[in-house]
């Protein structure tokens, strides 16, 4: 539950404009403000942004501070030196850009960066001078991405949630910005990331795996002790608030009015800012060739094209606005006749009563961003139309696609296809339209606005705990000293424990994990005690952990249980087993190395190996499902197992674990003491073999058997020699 919210975005709820030499405060329109108006007074809510003023014009007005503080708005202040570079600086030459997958369009330049730098931390200074230890901080979009991380720093156990409203690119595009690393360091500081797709969830969990190498899975990924998710969180309208607006007596009489000036004109809307990632010049020329095409339509409908102006001091918009009054005229000119203008070019922004008569008398919407990280316009428009009729075009490249499925999706860049959307819109009988927004009108509703924030609240709470139960888990503080404790004052130990990824890290290829001449003594420290037993269980193949480990007074299982080596004796196995199959399925491992660059199989005595650590991460993990799945099939009446390790995929007689190997020593004689120590699933039999009374440690997290969890291997040799000293 939230007891207080910190609100984190660029701009404020307020903006102070000035006129006339004086500065007046007035409410934002649009965006997160006009989004958040209604859930975030629902509960005490600071929220911290810049007032769209700069830093000397705020000193001088100290009334209009006071005005904002009691508003529960505290302005971040900012140079105009900083703003250019900055917010028109890196925020709209670099990163918008680049989102956007606009490669051409992207300026890189120091000294944005270390402008981006700047404001961040003026902003982790605010926040963090107003945060309490139980508040909720809430991060919203491209422009604070370092600010999750700086306010980690400073506020250790804060609750941190991020939502990026601008789609996060693949990999290949995002790898161009030359502070990579920064950014996803930055973002990593919060505990819930959000995105509005799952595509865009992708390529930012992608992008960590790729350039930090951190592990993830399941949509989340851990960062030294913490646990970090990433999720989908398609932000809503407010819907009630458009779905009545058409009935509104101030809207029908707006209606009325433009309807006089339209006559019997069919109406095709689009309202967007003017940008270049929303398609407007390549929605023009469809518009164009559809009327070339349908000499019939000339006269008969008329395109409402409202661009809110935006960015105007970046040259790329004040080229798009020159481009786009040059293509307006030339369409008018060429189509248009006397008492019929083709265009109606509105460059401004409307106020509501103005838009949602536009939107309650359209016959088609035609929303066709060329990349567009959700676009809110086209649910208003769906919203909007309580009578069902209407026609929305949406291009594929928009977040809303996702969710709005029923439209005419296309895509943008094709011009064939937008103008045959044209067509099939303004012959589609009234029946279709209201079948096809009636659906996406009841998703619209349930998904409103205020569930979406309150979804995603939930859901930074949810990992919130998740985090305090994995510290509840780990094995640290005065948990370790009971296992010492324990240990010291047992009569009869037992140690299993695993070799890589436990002992040692794991390297790109497997002889390259010897062990050293420092982990060597101390397990021959522990090994040497004639109360203690140690056992490491490995997956390696019996002739390596002979050479490593064949001179220590220990027990050794090797390939996951399939051989056996008991202080004193030599090498067996628990039963009889068959390497014939090997010739049947080492051909499809062979062909699982030649589609994958950097794989390769290791063969063990009963057992084949195919492994991918040095494989590119995506298409080995994608290789592996393949593989997986393939040998599901292939083993089904082969008395075979399919095992999956840490960047392994392990084919083996069935029947033989390391919890089944394990037993041999547990079941021998009675134990007082004891620890088993293991890193990924097959270790998990081993602790589920285990006595109640046992201590189990897996490394790096994750669901498991164990009891307790340590994050790294470094940790294990600390806590093993712990237990030799004072042996």
């Amino acid at each position: 539950m939230i007891r207080r919210l910190l609100l984190v975005s660029n701009r404020l709820p307020f903006t102070v404009q000035e006129r006339r030499g004086e500065l007046h405060i007035e409410p934002s329109v649009g965006g997160l403000a006009t989004g958040l108006s209604s859930w975030h007074k629902s509960f005490p809510c600071i929220w911290i942004g810049w007032p769209g003023i700069t830093q000397k014009k705020m000193k001088r007005e100290k009334d209009i501070m006071a005005r904002l503080l009691s508003e529960n708005c505290h302005p971040v202040s900012i140079s105009q030196q900083d703003v250019e570079a900055y917010y028109n600086g890196i925020c709209n030459r670099t990163i918008w850009p680049l989102f956007h997958y606009f490669p051409l369009h992207v300026e890189y330049g120091e000294g944005y960066w270390q402008a981006y730098e700047r404001i961040n931390t003026a902003f982790a200074n605010v926040v963090a001078g107003i945060a309490r230890p139980d508040d909720t901080i809430w991060i919203h979009d491209y422009h604070l991405m370092l600010l999750p991380r700086l306010l980690r720093e400073r506020l250790p156990k804060a609750t941190i949630g991020f939502f990026l409203h601008i789609p996060f690119p693949a990999f290949e595009m995002f790898r161009l910005l030359p502070w990579r690393k920064q950014v996803l360091e930055g973002l990593l500081g919060a505990d819930l990331i959000g995105f509005h797709t799952y595509d865009y969830a992708g390529h930012f969990l992608d992008s960590v795996h790729r350039l930090l190498g951190c592990d993830v899975g399941m949509g989340q990924l851990r960062v030294g002790d913490r646990l970090i998710k990433a999720d989908a969180f398609p932000m809503g309208i407010n819907y009630e608030q458009f779905s009545s607006a058409a009935e509104e007596p101030k809207t029908k009489a707006e209606k009325t009015r433009i309807r006089n000036k339209l006559g019997d004109c069919r109406v095709i809307l689009s309202v967007d800012r003017l940008d270049y990632t929303k398609g407007i010049p390549e929605r023009l020329e469809a518009f164009s060739l559809f009327l070339s095409r349908n000499p019939k339509f000339k006269q008969k409908v008329v395109f409402i094209l409202l661009a809110v102006p935006s960015r105007t001091r970046v040259d790329h918009y004040i080229q798009l606005k020159r481009d786009l009054d040059g293509l307006v005229g030339d369409i008018n000119g060429r189509h248009g006749t006397i008492g019929w203008m083709p265009i109606w070019y509105l460059y401004r922004s409307l106020p509501f009563r103005s838009l949602t008569a536009l939107y309650s008398l359209a016959d088609v919407a035609l929303i066709t961003p060329l990349r567009d990280g959700m676009n809110l316009v086209a649910k208003e428009y769906v919203a909007t139309r309580a009578d069902g009729k209407g026609v929305l075009i949406l291009s594929e490249t928009a977040g809303a696609a996702q969710e709005l499925g029923e439209a005419i999706i296309i895509n943008a860049n094709n011009t064939e296809e937008t103008v045959r959307a044209l067509e099939q819109a303004l012959v589609m009988s009234e029946k279709e339209q209201m079948e096809r927004n009636r659906v996406m009108q009841e998703r619209l509703r349930r998904y409103s606005v205020q569930r979406w924030a309150e979804e995603f609240t939930d859901r930074l709470f949810h990992t919130k705990n998740l985090q305090r139960q994995m510290a509840e888990k780990a094995l640290t503080g005065e948990t370790e000293r009971q296992l010492v404790k324990a240990f010291h004052s047992s009569d009869k130990a037992l140690l299993l424990v695993d070799y890589d990824g436990t002992l040692v890290s794991f390297s790109p290829k497997p002889e390259q994990a010897k062990p050293g001449a420092s982990l060597m003594s101390l397990l021959r420290e522990l090994a040497a005690h004639s109360r203690t037993e140690l056992v490491i269980i490995s997956g390696r193949d019996k002739d390596t952990l002979e050479r490593w480990f064949g001179r220590l007074n220990a027990g050794l299982v090797a390939e996951h249980g399939v051989w056996i080596k008991e202080r004193g004796r030599g090498w067996e196995t628990i039963e009889t087993l068959t390497s014939d199959w090997k010739e049947e399925i080492r051909p499809m491992l062979e062909s699982w190395v030649d589609r994958t660059p950097g794989s390769f199989i290791e063969e063990k005595g009963f057992s084949l190996v195919w492994h991918y650590r040095r494989a590119e991460p995506k298409l080995g993990e994608l290789r592996a499902r393949e593989l997986i799945n393939n040998l599901s099939h292939s083993v089904a009446n082969l008395n075979l197992q399919v095992l999956e390790g840490s960047k392994v995929v392990e084919v083996k007689n069935a029947g033989i674990n390391k919890g089944r190997a394990a037993l041999r020593w547990l079941s021998g004689q009675e134990w007082d003491f004891v620890l088993a120590v293991g890193d990924d699933t097959t270790d998990e039999d081993t602790f589920k073999a285990l006595p109640s009374t046992a201590w189990s440690v897996r490394i790096g997290g994750g669901a498991s058997a164990a009891r307790f969890s340590l994050d790294y291997p470094r940790e294990v040799v600390s806590l093993l020699a712990k237990l030799a000293r004072g042996i």
